[in-house]
């Protein structure tokens, strides 16, 4: 049976294969008794007719078991649903090319549609959207039984165009209203930056696309002397796999970096790290939150697995399935959840996440506005100068370079300042 591969973590999809030939094959596989299925398949049949002929409106057959088709695969997880004709095109739409979107990744959690994480940079991101946030309206349309598909469909449009979203977010007492203007989504995926004064390479990937993987050996072969590594993955919602098995490959020399398993033992595969690809075994931090998602989980808790990195930040999405696409015929398919994810200790993703290493809720450095000590006996001579010092060390700390991350970043960010701290507490005893 041939069938369209999902080959994405996340937002990102990529499409394999094109065609299906669905028959009475399809259920050669069940452990059920041919009897069994063929009452089944007549119950089924009974209710459709029943439907047809009794129900209030006048109903047509087609819609009919469209509706029940719909109804099966949204009942099943939260990632299967069927694609009719419109939702099919806009698979394509989004994978072929593109589109007026807002950055946004969602996903089902406890019934709920719910926001996984906004793409930085995105037109999400600097409206205010956060990760967690539960979706109520998408203009005026209620997202309650709205599938995942439907709810994409109605946030993607024509760039410049304004959405409007009704969105619940914890520790607000009432929904919140957020506009958003869609735009053609374009993403800086790998950014790189220096920690001030301290020799820390901070790497923040903020999703998994085809050029993570190359664009992160470039910035590792420029900064080979550094004291360590920062990663930072929050509100990263994943993407392609084969860029998260390459990402971890970079700092892995051996050993299964994650495995697929399926109903279907075809469908189980094992991706492994490999020497030669290695570039560097300096210490490192991973930053997560609840928005880092499938890719992200994927690298973050194979790291944490191999006791290559810390992990620091809090508990990640935990969306580790695999699906594929399976046309039913020209114009309509199948989204179909066929694997789950295993990270190398043989632990699931899916519904459980990463739980970091070190627990850090994101908020500011509790910290003291710097202060200056003069002995009593240097007061009248010296107040002058050391207050000059001080005013031109403010002046240092207050040009901005965009490649360096400053104090008073950190100070912004206790997630970040504690990556920063595990890296110094690595590095004790590997330093010369």
């Amino acid at each position: 049976m041939k069938y369209m591969k999902l080959a994405t973590l996340g937002f990102v999809t990529t499409i394999i294969s094109t065609s299906i030939l669905l028959s009475t094959t399809v259920f050669a596989k069940s452990n059920e008794s041919e009897s069994s299925r063929l009452a089944a398949l007549a119950k089924y049949t009974r209710v459709v007719g029943t439907i047809e002929k009794y129900y209030v409106d006048d109903i047509n057959i087609s819609t009919i078991v469209n509706k029940s088709i719909d109804g099966l695969m949204s009942n099943l997880d939260a990632h299967s649903s069927f694609l009719d004709k419109k939702g099919f095109k806009n698979l394509k739409i989004q994978t072929d090319g593109e589109f007026g979107g807002l950055g946004i990744t969602v996903g089902m959690r406890k019934g709920t549609l719910t926001v996984i994480s906004p793409i930085e940079g995105t037109p999400a991101y600097k409206a205010g959207v956060k990760a967690g946030d539960i979706i109520l309206k998408i203009d005026n349309l209620s997202t309650l039984n709205m599938t995942i598909d439907e709810a994409v469909s109605h946030m993607r449009g024509k760039p410049k165009t304004k959405i409007v979203l009704t969105i619940v977010r914890e520790g607000e007492s009432k929904p919140l209203k957020i506009t958003i203007i869609r735009d053609i989504i374009k993403i800086d995926s790998v950014y790189t930056k220096m920690i001030e004064k301290e020799n820390i390479l901070y790497l923040r990937v903020t999703s998994f696309d085809k050029k993570v993987v190359q664009k992160t050996k470039e910035a590792l072969l420029k900064h080979k002397n550094i004291k360590g590594i920062i990663l930072d993955l929050r509100n990263n919602p994943g993407g392609l796999l084969n860029q998260a098995v390459g990402l971890v490959d970079l700092f892995v020399d051996h050993g299964v970096i994650v495995s697929q398993k399926g109903r279907d033992k075809k469908e189980d595969i094992k991706y492994s790290a490999t020497t030669n690809t290695t570039l560097t075994h300096v210490p490192m931090a991973v930053l997560v939150n609840g928005g880092s998602a499938s890719a992200s989980e994927i690298v973050s808790g194979s790291l944490q697995d191999h006791k290559r990195a810390v992990i620091i930040g809090t508990k990640t999405f935990g969306k580790g399935s695999v699906q594929v696409i399976l046309p039913i015929n020209n114009t309509e398919a199948l989204r179909l959840t066929i694997a789950r994810y295993y990270l190398p200790s043989g632990r699931t993703i899916q519904a459980v996440g990463v739980v970091p290493d070190v627990i850090v809720n994101a908020g500011k450095v509790p910290h003291k506005v710097d202060e200056f000590m003069i002995k009593e006996k240097e007061l009248k001579k010296h107040l002058t100068v050391e207050l000059n010092k001080i005013d031109k060390k403010k002046i240092k700390i207050d040009k901005k370079d965009k490649n360096v991350i400053t104090q008073n970043d950190i100070l912004n960010d206790i997630q970040l300042k504690s990556a920063i701290d595990a890296i110094k507490i690595l590095s004790i005893g590997k330093e010369k």
